[in-house]
């Protein structure tokens, strides 16, 4: 088996973070591989299947820990072994970005626009609103102005009510006239979401990778665990991206977004890595009734198709 040689790049660049994130790789795992595969795993499993990317057994079990007392795991001991699954509010937190990463489909815009006015807002509150709302693709056009062309309007109001905000805040729904330049709704747009950060970091994901595609390109036969670290660390790269990502109409975007290309890259590497992948899933990662089952049939959509 050929085994990858671009994957020391991405295993020393993550090794070299200070402090090492591990809790955030093991969600994107989580998300990626877990679930598919019947969303509980025994943790000797999951620390034999780290362990190459950097993170220690000592690591693993605090970094466990952590997300056992957050909330987003619960565990189940049979025997000796502790396994560990997403909690339903786990669950929840991860799946709406989980959805973005693999969706295939960038639905069409309408011209559209949701506008909050906070003007009775305290300081706490808008922070705690504006946490929520960035992920929705909001921003903040005035100190009293929150828009986003991409919201849907049953989401806004789910957060507002959740927040006990919704007495709080004036919503109006606008659209833009096509009579007028779409130019200055551009820069705004450019300058309220920071788009040329964004833009730099789709860039730096491209040449971080595309080198992995370029070996890949050139294998007939790939080892199976250089595969499944690859894909790992490329879903989890990749989730980090898209959680600073607006996801915002491509009318508004410029015509050269780095961020098409990403995703097809991305793609790309991932269905050429799966097949090998999941064949070290199966054999390397336990549940409580024994090896993982197979993915199921959702898995195989994602990215518009694995099998095609």
């Amino acid at each position: 088996m050929n085994e990858l040689k671009t994957l020391n790049t991405l295993l020393k660049r993550f090794q070299n973070q200070k402090p090492i994130r591990a809790s955030s790789l093991i969600i994107s795992l989580y998300g990626d591989t877990i679930e598919p595969h019947g969303s509980t795993v025994w943790l000797g499993s999951l620390i034999n299947a780290l362990e190459p990317i950097g993170i220690s057994e000592r690591l693993m079990r605090t970094s466990i820990f952590r997300l056992t007392q957050d909330g987003w795991l619960e565990s189940e001991k049979v025997g000796r072994k502790s396994y560990y699954r997403l909690t339903t509010q786990g669950h929840r937190k991860f799946e709406q970005a989980f959805q973005r990463i693999y969706s295939p489909n960038i639905q069409t815009w309408n011209g559209s626009w949701l506008l909050i006015i906070g003007s009775h807002l305290n300081p706490d509150e808008k922070k705690q609103l504006m946490d929520e709302l960035q992920w929705q693709g909001f921003a903040t056009f005035s100190t009293q102005l929150i828009a986003s062309p991409c919201c849907e309007k049953q989401t806004l109001k789910a957060i507002l009510l959740s927040l006990n905000l919704e007495e709080k805040v004036i919503v109006f729904e606008a659209s833009s006239n096509t009579q007028f330049s779409n130019k200055p709704i551009q820069e705004l747009v450019r300058d309220c979401w920071n788009l040329d950060a964004l833009s730099q970091h789709y860039q730096e994901f491209i040449e971080l990778f595309l080198p992995v595609w370029q070996e890949l390109s050139e294998l007939d036969t790939l080892d199976p665990q250089s595969c499944f670290l690859t894909r790992t660390l490329l879903i989890h790269d990749y989730r980090k991206l898209l959680l600073r990502d607006p996801h915002l109409p491509r009318e508004l975007l410029p015509i050269d977004w780095e961020g098409r290309a990403a995703r097809q890259l991305c793609r790309n590497i991932y269905r050429k890595l799966t097949p090998a992948t999941e064949k070290w899933i199966e054999h390397n990662l336990e549940s409580v009734h024994g090896p993982l089952p197979e993915a199921n049939a959702l898995f195989y959509e994602r990215f518009g198709g694995l099998n095609s």
